[in-house]
């Protein structure tokens, strides 16, 4: 057995060893020597005395100034006190019972000691109970001390059940045996890096002599982690290039041309990019491996006063944040996956036939209809400037329609006292309590809105020719009439006939019969079809003003605007499987669930039009067939796609896990095209593309991955090289990104002052400030929690609990700081003067809505608030966040909430006030949200929060990981530096023939199980 294979347990004996596996995960002599230190510390650089944080583990090294043994309980207990001081401060440490005995022999007056504890509270006085200490100065002469004081002192990740020191005595008795390490990089690469052998890499970053050996140290053992990994990839990528794929190449004048011809409009740059990119890789004889990742909603903009329906009604497309859930037209809800600020531009207003309007840029994207050939609708998606460049035919009449929105349930939460058809009476005889509908009746359910509307026609409209009217409505309330209709998914016309008064024409589809009673009940409803479609009269320019775009997260990528217009986003990968039809094969796409996949399949068939009916009466003669695969669909449908997909009639299906199957068999499958990455397991991904064997030979299909949030694993092997990588972001240049800051409240207090100050000023100049914090506030605390933490520590060894935690990513345990503390100390204190207001979730909706109104209104200047900010606020002169325990927060939600300012003019301004160390986690998590707005970005932090997981591992994260001294955000240049030498050495001798030590680690690293799913992908 090799030195480095042998069990801990040999070595040290079965009490540590056992600790060591069962917290820390670490077995062999290996395993511990490369458990390497998290940071060193001199001893001027340990916790002073005068900065202990309450209950925190620290770890502390001072001298003994006095120590006493006391009696309690009438004699018959005792407990030794001993004072520490460190030159800044001093500390108490207690010890109870019959623990006393060996700490009153060692700690004696001027012995220097090393503790760790956790600080508690007993008196008023800070102390350590029961702390575990390790002399320092041992030795008669002073040496040892003068030596320490001299030294990095390795600080180790532990756990409650053993202490950082008692790892390094662990590492000290395996450290002889790092002689035997295998060193996996080749000398020449070595010696071209300048990297220092792997044996004193190991001595060094355990017993450093100097921060040049841990910088020499760290240098060579991110190398071998990058390297040996890079090593293993590069085969995978070498032998992808050894299978068999057929190149797949579109033909000239085939269905993508045709596809093309029927999109009057130009691909973006970023489209056209990405479609070169994917285009090239389809066409090698090898299979392409490419993630697309896609912020869709790019460059295609509307005015942020623009409205967005949602489950609530209608709210300002300037609301929208990631995670807002949206209503699509065909009446399901999806949710924003993308916010794009896109800084000020023309704006066009489209007049629609009924006199509704809606704002756009100019590349927004419209889904329209037209009569083309004879009476078949056909429908096109089209920019704004398309539209206006062809607006008319040549009789003069509007050649575009767009369809309505399917009717959904609105609920906006208010309350309807009346019942909704007496209420639309009582407005329609002008009766009611106001002049409008309010509200919660408009963003009300569908039965409670026809029930106004046929309330408004029994009490004031007749029926006129088969129509419904509405006669010589006030304004307003017209307005409202014609908005409840097309709610219905109807059509409103509305007619001037005297000042201020407008006659409604009034169509709904059936289902929804315009009356209840009276000489109108007779009006015959539309059928639901092309009578409710809304001409596009005009197209306007309105002028420059701020704009938007949203990606959705849904298939159809299509949202409902303004008066219920759809409006839509396109898809890219449908070219790329024209593009595979075109050269003979077929192409599938896996989506993760029926719904999706028949959303998928609707949107398709929809944007291809004829040539999704190819084989079919009417259908195109370049055409295919676009089949869906499920497993609720009907036997003798499930038959006719399985011969379709096998007999080649098929060039394209959309599916589920369904299309995975055994019996499902293709005629020549070119592409696998997988939505939503994250929510498929590789074997399932791996079937797929195990079908991909033709009936006349075996080829592997090429892989398309779309996803619009990379996940961490995914990022993880981005960053590796194993996927090529495109992405979708054209943002523009204009665009001004809110400034974000980290504050350290507890290493620089001042900052958090000047925090303040910043609000004052912002306030001063006219504009307004948000405060959040985690936590209301108004619920009961624990009373009584530290000295509870203090009889707990108090308790010795047997009080330690059996979890694993290192004491330096000991979260911290007071409670998050809370709305109404915090609002009372500002008021009180730094804000004293200025207009101060809470709002949070407990408050009544009146309240709220009031303290909103008021802070919209500027009649407050700071709103002190939990996350109940995050979505649906929208005040455009706030310009500045202060986020109070930041760190507690996810890095989705801390980019929403300071989403809330900058939505004005001025730019904003973003403070992430936090107590955490500079260097935990928390913070250079912090730190790295301070340092962008962009979303593959954002991913990339969350992975650098969660750690890679096991990058060659199934888990798609987790705590274990592959890694260890490598930190992939960070090391991006080592890993590009391993990948080239790594790529090179194995073009040069792809069996490593070569390289015996560099085969045995990749043995070591790549265990059957990961080199099989490395190899799946």
């Amino acid at each position: 057995m090799a030195a480095l294979d042998e069990p801990l347990k040999k070595i040290l004996g079965g009490t540590t060893a056992k600790v060591l596996a069962e917290h820390l995960d670490l077995h062999t002599v290996g395993d511990l020597l490369h458990h390497y230190p998290r940071r060193y510390a001199e001893r001027g650089e340990l916790t002073r005395l005068a900065d202990l944080p309450l209950d925190e583990h620290v770890t502390v090294v001072a001298q003994v100034a006095d120590a006493r043994v006391l009696k309690f309980n009438a004699g018959r207990g005792q407990r030794l006190e001993v004072t520490l001081t460190d030159g800044s401060g001093r500390l108490q440490l207690v010890f109870f019972g019959k623990g006393i005995h060996k700490p009153h022999k060692e700690l004696l007056p001027g012995r220097r000691a090393m503790f760790a504890g956790k600080v508690s509270v007993f008196n008023r006085k800070l102390q350590l109970a029961h702390p575990e200490y390790e002399l320092l100065d041992r030795d008669a002469d002073s040496g040892a001390v003068d030596a320490f004081a001299q030294q990095l002192m390795p600080i180790y990740p532990a756990c409650q059940q053993m202490a950082s020191w008692k790892i390094a005595k662990a590492v000290d008795a395996v450290l002889p045996s790092a002689q035997d390490a295998v060193d996996p990089l080749p000398q020449a690469l070595r010696e071209g890096r300048s990297l220092v052998p792997l044996t004193e890499a190991l001595l060094k970053i355990h017993r450093p002599g100097s921060k040049a050996d841990i910088a020499d140290a760290r240098a060579r053992l991110k190398w071998d982690e990058a390297f040996v990994m890079q090593v293993a990839l590069a085969r995978r990528r070498l032998a992808d290039t050894q299978l068999p794929a057929v190149a797949r190449r579109p033909v000239d004048d085939g269905i993508l041309d045709a596809f093309d011809a029927k999109l009057p409009f130009t691909l973006t740059e970023g489209q056209q990019k990405v479609s070169r990119e994917i285009f090239d890789d389809l066409a090698t004889e090898h299979p392409m491996h490419r993630l697309l990742q896609g912020e869709v909603g790019s460059g295609k903009a509307q005015p942020l006063d623009a409205l967005v329906l949602t489950p609530r009604g209608f709210r300002p497309m300037g609301e929208m944040t990631v995670g807002t859930e949206v209503v699509v037209p065909s009446g399901e809800l999806a949710v924003v996956d993308g916010v794009f600020p896109q800084g000020e531009r023309d704006v066009w207003r489209l007049v629609l036939s009924d006199g509704s309007t809606v704002e756009c840029d100019d590349e927004h994207l419209w889904i329209v209809g037209t009569h083309d050939t004879g009476d078949r609708l056909t429908e096109r998606v089209l920019t704004t400037r398309a539209l206006r460049a062809d607006l008319v035919r040549p009789d003069g009449r509007p050649k575009w329609s767009i369809a309505p929105a399917t009717p959904v349930d609105l609920e906006d939460g208010g309350e309807r006292p009346r019942d909704p058809y007496e209420l639309g009476k009582a407005l329609a005889g002008g009766n009611g309590p106001v002049d409008r509908v309010p509200d919660a009746y408009r963003n009300a359910p569908l039965k409670d809105r026809l029930a106004v509307v046929q309330g408004l026609m029994d009490a004031g409209g007749a029926a006129a020719g088969g129509r419904a009217v509405f006669r010589a409505a006030a304004g307003p309330l017209a307005a409202d009439l014609g908005w409840l209709v097309r709610s219905l998914g109807g059509r409103a016309q509305l007619s001037a006939v005297g000042e201020g008064a407008c006659d409604v024409d009034v169509a709904l589809p059936g289902g929804y019969p315009p009356f209840r009673a009276g000489s109108g009940a007779d009006a015959a409803p539309g059928d639901g079809g092309e009578d409710f479609r809304r001409a596009v009269r005009a197209v306007e320019h309105v002028g420059r003003k701020p704009v938007q775009c949203i990606s959705v997260a849904h298939p159809d990528h299509a949202y409902v605007t303004d008066h219920f217009t759809v409006t839509h986003n396109t898809m890219v990968a449908l070219r790329a499987m024209l593009g595979v039809v075109d050269s003979g094969g077929q192409a599938a796409m896996l989506a993760p669930t029926e719904v999706l996949a028949q959303q998928h399949h609707r949107s398709i068939t929809e944007m291809m039009g004829e040539l999704a009916e190819g084989g079919m009466l009417g259908g195109a003669e370049k055409g295919t067939k676009v089949v869906l695969l499920t497993g609720s669909m009907g036997a003798a449908a499930r038959r006719q796609a399985l011969l379709d997909l096998v007999t080649g009639e098929s060039g394209i299906v959309v599916g589920t896990h369904a299309l995975i199957e055994d019996k499902v068999q293709f005629h020549d499958l070119g592409l696998v095209v997988v939505d939503e990455q994250h929510r498929f397991g590789v074997e399932q991904r791996d079937a797929l593309r195990g079908k991909g064997h033709s009936q006349r030979e075996k080829q592997t299909p090429h892989l398309l991955v779309m996803t619009a949030t990379p996940i961490p694993r995914t990022v993880a092997m981005t960053v590796f090289g194993d996927l090529e990588t495109s992405v979708l972001d054209q943002l523009p240049a204009g665009r001004s990104p809110i400034a974000t800051h980290v504050v350290p409240a507890k290493d620089k207090p001042h900052f958090l002052s000047r925090a303040w100050e910043r609000v004052r000023e912002e306030v001063s100049a006219g504009h307004q400030a948000y405060v959040v914090c985690p936590r209301i506030g108004d619920d009961e605390e624990t009373a009584g929690e530290s000295s509870k933490g203090a009889k707990k520590a108090s308790g010795g060894s047997k009080g330690a609990t059996a979890k694993a935690s290192s004491p330096e990513d000991e979260a911290e345990k007071r409670p998050p700081l809370a709305v109404l503390d915090i609002a009372e100390q500002l008021s009180k204190g730094p804000l004293a003067d200025l207009r101060v207001a809470v709002l949070h979730g407990r408050m009544a909706p009146d309240d709220k809505d009031a303290v909103m109104r008021a802070f919209a209104a500027g009649e407050l200047d700071v709103l002190v608030a939990t996350t109940v900010i995050e979505v649906g606020v929208n005040v455009p002169n706030a310009t500045a966040m202060v986020i109070m325990d930041a760190d507690r927060f996810g890095v989705s939600q801390l980019h929403q909430l300071r989403g809330r300012v900058g939505r004005g003019s001025a730019p904003g301004l973003c403070l992430l006030v936090s107590e955490m160390p500079e260097a935990s986690p928390a913070r250079a998590r912090l730190a790295a949200v301070a340092g962008t707005l962009d979303g593959f970005e954002l991913s990339r932090i969350d992975l650098e929060q969660r750690r890679e997981g096991d990058v060659l591992g199934q888990a798609q994260s987790g705590v274990r990981s592959s890694l260890r001294m490598l930190a992939v955000i960070d090391d991006e240049e080592v890993i590009e530096a391993a990948r080239e030498e790594a790529t090179a050495l194995v073009t040069a001798d792809p069996e490593l023939t070569g390289y015996p030590e560099l085969r045995t680690a990749l043995s070591a690293l790549l265990d059957e199980e990961r080199e099989q799913y490395l190899d799946k992908g």
